[in-house]
């Protein structure tokens, strides 16, 4: 790899022996994707996804005090993924003391993040982007990041350019302020390897939509035709929040770490032609058609985790029952989408004769974006408490990631959640009649498209 002056007296040692270990460990990284030189790195603000302080990670807080003390620090502020518990969140005394002991390493990690010079104690959410966090990347910004559903979003919706990383090379990276150039940091590796043609006859549910686009194409670039249609040509709100959780469901069903929409995204826009084709497409590009039928499929594709709990000798006598857990906002909600959902919700207790959710529901969203749904929409927040529902901070995946909660029937409409935990999934819909109306056989059947 070709390093210029600046890294080649990284490399000498002259910013000290942690530096130069930093510089070293991502040319090999570089070097083993076939990175010719180091690019600077230039959004405004990094983004960690070590957000979760978990009793098993001694070994990189270890390696984040080595670096602190060599003096290897972050060139700027930054936000992280979210915790993976906190107040907000109702729980028995019993649990506590057990989510206590397995995030036993949060306050070190927070104390180490404090230290590197984390944005504030605010920060830590997978949607760093949002307008209440502040960490808003421009179009051509190169990153350094590794939250997939992050690096998703800055690719796609915004036009940065980032490769999805991993999270100790995400941290090297911010602290050289230099990343290995390849994939997609490159024209050719953000051109498109697949056309998906969405013909569908109702707006597809973007986490089912994500979820076909990633199991077909795995780890290739999509360029999406059609959905405009559903969801429009202007990056309004409701757009954004469209595509993170495609986006997401994309990224987590498969490794997709870009996307390109015909007439909505940034790059897509740019590269159209005036022949009705866009460059962006791969002349070998395959063609791929998802309509309802495939929406469905996918669907119905989902496993019961319940059931495999079950089949594995967990020692319940239901093999299904009730949930006792609901979580909504993986990733996290926008202040429009909790709004939304705080409708939805009243509408639903409405329609079934109930005052509050029939599941002990959560919805998730960034601190500072929850603030502001309080301080901007206090009758809507106080209503949504009023239905019995927490608004909390923290992820879910890393909530649901541990021994404790393997017991606990939980559903969600987030593709993500579902993949990574043992979190039923349910369509938006059907998990907003379960939370209002209650559980039935329909749902035991595994919904109305089962």
């Amino acid at each position: 790899m070709i390093l210029n002056e600046e890294l080649l007296a990284v490399q000498r040692g002259e910013q000290g022996e942690a530096m130069r270990k930093v510089l070293n460990t991502l040319v090999m990284y570089g070097e083993a994707f076939g990175a010719e030189r180091m690019v600077k790195i230039t959004g405004r603000m990094g983004h960690a996804v070590i957000g979760t302080g978990s009793m098993t990670w001694k070994p990189v807080f270890d390696l984040m005090e080595e670096l602190i003390e060599g003096g290897a620090l972050p060139r700027q502020s930054f936000t992280t993924d979210p915790r993976g518990v906190e107040p907000h969140v109702p729980m028995s005394l019993m649990d506590r003391a057990m989510f206590k002991l397995i995030f036993s390493g949060q306050k070190r990690m927070e104390k180490e993040w404090e230290r590197m010079g984390i944005k504030d104690s605010n920060a830590y959410t997978c949607t760093s982007y949002m307008e209440e966090v502040g960490n808003i990347p421009e179009y051509g910004d190169i990153l350094g990041w590794a939250e997939s559903s992050a690096v998703s979003y800055a690719n796609s919706v915004i036009g940065a350019r980032c490769n999805r990383n991993s999270g100790i090379l995400e941290l090297m990276s911010n602290i050289l302020g230099y990343v290995p150039e390849f994939g997609l940091l490159t024209d050719e590796g953000r051109k498109a390897d697949w056309i998906i043609e969405v013909r569908c006859d109702k707006r597809p549910e973007p986490q089912l939509l994500g979820s076909a686009i990633g199991f077909k194409c795995v780890e290739d670039v999509p360029f999406i035709r059609g959905l405009d249609k559903w969801i429009g040509t202007e990056l309004t709100q409701d757009a954004k929040d469209y595509l993170k959780d495609m986006g997401a469901a994309a990224a987590s069903n498969g490794s997709v770490g870009l996307y390109h929409v015909e007439n909505l995204t940034p790059e897509a826009v740019r590269h159209a032609t005036a022949d009705g084709g866009n460059a962006l497409i791969k002349e070998d590009a395959k063609v791929f058609v998802i309509d309802d039928a495939e929406i469905a499929r996918v669907k119905a594709s989902y496993p019961n985790p319940w059931e495999e709990r079950e089949a594995a000798g967990s020692g319940k006598k239901e093999k299904n029952g009730a949930p006792e857990l609901a979580f909504a906002g993986c990733p996290h909600f926008s202040c429009a989408q909790l709004l939304d959902w705080t409708e939805r919700l009243s509408e639903g207790l409405q329609k079934h004769g109930n005052e509050k959710v029939t599941v002990n529901t959560i919805f998730c969203a960034a601190p500072d974006v929850r603030a502001a749904f309080e301080d901007k929409y206090p009758a809507e927040a106080a209503k949504l408490a009023q239905m019995g529902v927490t608004v909390s901070g923290l992820c879910p995946l890393s909530y649901t990631s541990n021994p404790l909660t393997d017991k606990i029937r939980i559903i969600t409409a987030s593709n993500k959640l579902r993949y990574y935990s043992k979190a039923r999934f349910f369509s938006e819909e059907e998990l907003v009649e379960i939370i209002t109306g209650g559980w039935n056989e329909t749902w035991e059947r595994g919904g109305a498209a089962r």
